[in-house]
């Protein structure tokens, strides 16, 4: 019996030097202090094994703890130099400038405003000569569709020449008085020859006088006949104008070349056209130069009327 006792006794010691050789597995996070087993029969206590097992913290108080920690880490480091791209929604971007800019933006938007107006202003300027032009243009047509103006008509039918002296090489002093025979060939329109109009005559080149032409009123379908006075002061002919001259009074046929540039006017009974010019280039030769001249030959040709 002795026996059996000492036997069971020896092989619980065995198991229990076992036991004592294995150590738990603990987290190294947690620290845990090992205490020698109690004197009562070398087993632990369930007050040891509590003594023993680790206090876990709540997940609640971790998380809290280390998001606090992260985020003061992240305020108390300051960002590392470069060049940053921040994306912000559009409902927080705000159209206003930076005080430092409010001036310069006033100055720029009261520019902006300022050329916008003379931007307009011109656009309106240039819209209304636009218009007036072609109010303009459709007054001349609808004008020369109705009357159907024609340009008159002109031809000189007398010459009178004195103080051309030939014979002498000291300068002449020449006045010749012209008539210009003018027809206004229009069934509808009068014509007004205005003042400031000017005349002409001269000889191969050489200008022998000028003056003149005569203002007056012309109905319709009318012909009038003007006498032009013109004069040349003091006039120096060459050897070779003169001699020309002369061979020409010796055959009886001494050209002349008359330029007429007049102002003039088309008049639809009360209401009168603006100014446009007339010019009339003739050709004219007479016998002699004398006041008795007869004129031999003409031609005149009417350039087409300038409408400004």
């Amino acid at each position: 019996m002795a026996d059996d006792h000492t036997q069971r006794w020896a092989r619980t010691a065995d198991r229990f030097k076992t036991d004592k050789n294995i150590r738990p597995s603990v987290d190294s996070n947690d620290s845990i202090n090992q205490r020698s087993p109690r004197s009562s029969g070398g087993f632990t206590t369930d007050r040891d094994i509590g003594s023993h097992r680790p206090k876990h913290r709540s997940l609640y108080s971790i998380d809290s703890t280390s998001s606090q920690y992260s985020y003061d880490s992240q305020r108390s480091k300051p960002p590392p130099p470069g060049t940053y791209h921040v994306q912000l929604p559009k409902e927080q971007i705000y159209r206003v400038p930076p005080p430092e800019n409010a001036r310069r933006y006033e100055y720029l938007s009261r520019q902006k405003h300022n050329r916008s107006g003379c931007r307009r202003c011109c656009c309106y300027s240039l819209a209304t000569l636009l218009g007036l032009l072609l109010l303009a243009g459709l007054v001349v047509g609808i004008f020369f569709l109705v009357c159907r103006p024609h340009k008159p008509r002109f031809s000189v039918s007398g010459v009178s020449v004195a103080g051309i002296n030939l014979t002498s090489p000291s300068p002449i002093s020449p006045v010749i008085r012209i008539k210009v025979r003018c027809n206004n060939v229009n069934g509808k329109l009068g014509l007004v020859y205005e003042r400031g109009s000017a005349v002409e005559i001269s000889h191969e080149g050489i200008i022998l006088g000028d003056g003149e032409f005569t203002a007056f009123e012309q109905p319709v379908e009318n012909v009038t006949v003007t006498v032009t006075k013109l004069t040349g002061p003091r006039i120096q002919l060459t050897s070779s104008s003169r001699k020309d001259l002369v061979e020409s009074q010796k055959r009886g046929k001494v050209q002349f070349d008359v330029r007429v540039k007049a102002p003039v006017r088309f008049r639809v009974g009360v209401v009168k056209t603006w100014t446009m010019g007339v010019t009339v280039d003739c050709k004219v030769t007479v016998d002699k130069l004398t006041s008795s001249a007869t004129v031999i030959s003409e031609d005149c040709a009417t350039q087409d009327i300038r409408l400004v």
